[in-house]
């Protein structure tokens, strides 16, 4: 795995970047709020403004591509077209609803449009439509064209597409390392090496102002922020899944002992499940934090088990670990043409992993009648897990609750935590003969940019893992992608997870204690205070 060498492009005085593309080892690029028409110097952010008379004219401009020395936008409704000297606009199309990007190959044009869910594909001589191409994922795309393929970028399911041309099948789909991509294109600065993919992105984010003539000076706001980052994507040949862009991050879990009550414990065993090794994830070193521990396997999964003789009432002391992992976005881009709906379930996964092993429920009136409802006579197990989570997005609400209760008053409240969230699917997806179990423990802030700086999650996190037969174990985030009321979803973590999901202790608790004496209702959270930390040292390119 090797570090980035093209970092991050920070354009200059640039606000809401709408598309972007490629042109003699520049990249051109839309604001859409500003107006500008600008070219940037990917090495060394340099950026001109090409249409300094006509900005009034490009405001609300999205897309853009360039095809010879023709440019390629939209605005509105319609598609444009003008040569990169002049910049005169020509009206090329027009669509009934607004467009989002477009992309020219030869003879063809293609325009994005979210609101008909299609890519609507013209003739480029005659203007005329030939075909539609429906829209890979449910938010504003914006779209490129090379010669693999129509290369898609979702704002909302944060993921890139590569479409067949001429039929619209996605070929492959890999998550973006960030949020709201804005803007796709390809970029040769290398000669011999293979073009660049560059992601346009453009969003809010929070910070505190300081407001010297304000009573309480530090403020929350927001502020734009746009920016342009190299994709790297790998897909391991003849598999079904992309691996993108990683980090390199050095993850601590330490407990600091802190009993809220005077006990004495002897022979203590305390046990902490260490970060896995997946597809998507390599642990590179584990040392041990406070006190040492010995590494045990236990179920394939590698746990510190830490030995103390006595933890009086009084002492005070830190156990725990530090690894430094190698950790990638992950998406599987599996059709349920692609599954065999004859391929049985094993006896093992249906004894292990359809029973209600934890307070699921599953008997409960409720639950046995939305586990009919969410799946309905549906069969292939792809469709049906998908069917059982948009009903559960359906019936619930994301809310922090004082304790997790049970999936059936979770879903009769219509309120539910990540791991309430968690529950009602496993039930549901149990009780439909779907094996499933809860995978996770905590996310990486969602910062890359700010590396070698100690960052903390605000929660831990818990998402699921269910089982296809003749395929194996495929990620399902709980509630992240409930993000509109009533639909449709986004399946940017249906069958994936972004670089920032920490895998520890796949298939087994996380962490246990136990000693000699110690009472049958002393939890770990009566010893103890959790301390958790993640730096991201450096950006890898997986493959």
């Amino acid at each position: 795995m090797r570090p980035i060498q093209h970092s991050t492009v920070r354009p200059i005085g640039v606000y809401f970047l709408s598309g972007i593309a490629a042109s003699q080892q520049r990249l051109l690029a839309i604001d859409t709020v500003r107006g500008y028409l600008v070219e940037i110097d990917p090495l060394t952010d340099n950026t001109v403004v090409l249409n300094p008379h006509q900005v009034a004219d490009w405001l609300g401009v999205t897309g853009l591509a360039i095809w010879q020395d023709t440019l390629w936008y939209a605005k509105d409704q319609t598609v444009f077209s003008c040569a990169k000297e002049t910049l005169i606009p020509k009206a090329f199309a027009r669509l009934p609803y607004e467009v989002g990007g477009v992309a020219v190959w030869q003879d063809r044009v293609y325009a994005t449009c979210q609101k008909s869910g299609y890519i609507h594909v013209f003739d480029r001589a005659t203007g005329r439509p030939v075909t539609k191409l429906r829209q890979p994922g449910i938010g504003a795309e914006n779209i490129s064209a090379t010669e693999s393929g129509l290369w898609v970028c979702d704002r909302i399911e944060q993921t890139v597409y590569c479409l067949h041309k001429e039929t619209g099948a996605i070929q492959l789909s890999a998550l973006t390392p960030f949020a709201s991509p804005t803007g796709i294109t390809f970029l040769d600065l290398e000669a011999g090496s293979d073009p660049i993919c560059y992601i346009a992105y453009a969003d809010e984010e929070p910070y505190i102002r300081d407001d010297p003539n304000a009573d309480s000076p530090f403020q929350l706001t927001f502020r734009d922020r746009t920016f342009i980052h190299p994709l790297h994507i790998h897909r391991p040949e003849g598999q079904p899944y992309s691996l993108s862009t990683g980090y390199l991050v050095e993850i601590s879990y330490a407990e600091e002992f802190l009993p809220l009550e005077s006990i004495r414990l002897d022979a203590v065993e305390w046990r902490i499940a260490l970060p896995s090794d997946t597809l998507r994830q390599k642990v590179r070193k584990v040392e041990a934090i406070g006190h040492p521990f010995t590494e045990e396997i236990q179920d394939g999964q590698r746990v510190a088990v830490f030995n103390l003789d006595t933890l009086e009432p009084d002492q005070a002391g830190l156990i725990g670990w530090k690894a430094t992992v190698e950790m990638y976005g992950l998406k599987y881009f599996l059709s349920p043409d692609d599954i065999d709906e004859a391929a049985p379930l094993a006896a093992e996964l249906q004894q292990e992993y359809l029973v209600d092993d934890d307070d699921l429920a599953m008997e409960s009136d409720i639950i046995q009648a939305a586990a009919a409802e969410a799946a309905g006579s549906e069969t292939n197990v792809l469709r049906k897990m998908l069917k059982i989570r948009n009903y559960v997005y359906d019936q619930l609400s994301y809310g922090i609750q004082p304790k997790i209760d049970t999936p059936d008053v979770a879903l009769a409240r219509g309120v539910g935590s990540c791991g309430e969230y968690v529950g009602v699917l496993l039930a549901l997806a149990r009780l439909n003969g779907i094996a499933c179990r809860t995978i996770g423990r905590y996310k990486c802030p969602a910062k890359p940019e700010q590396k070698h700086l100690p960052l903390e999650p605000d929660f831990n996190h818990v998402w699921l893992e269910f089982y296809v037969p003749g395929v194996g174990w495929l990620p399902m985030e709980s509630n992240v992608d409930d993000v509109i009321d009533r639909g449709p979803y986004p399946t940017r973590f249906f069958m994936g997870l972004s670089w920032f999901h920490t895998e520890i202790g796949k298939g087994i608790s996380f962490e246990k204690m136990k000693a000699a004496n110690k009472p049958e209702e002393l939890s770990i959270g009566d010893l103890a205070i959790n301390h958790v930390r993640f730096t991201i040292l450096e950006e890898l390119k997986p493959g």
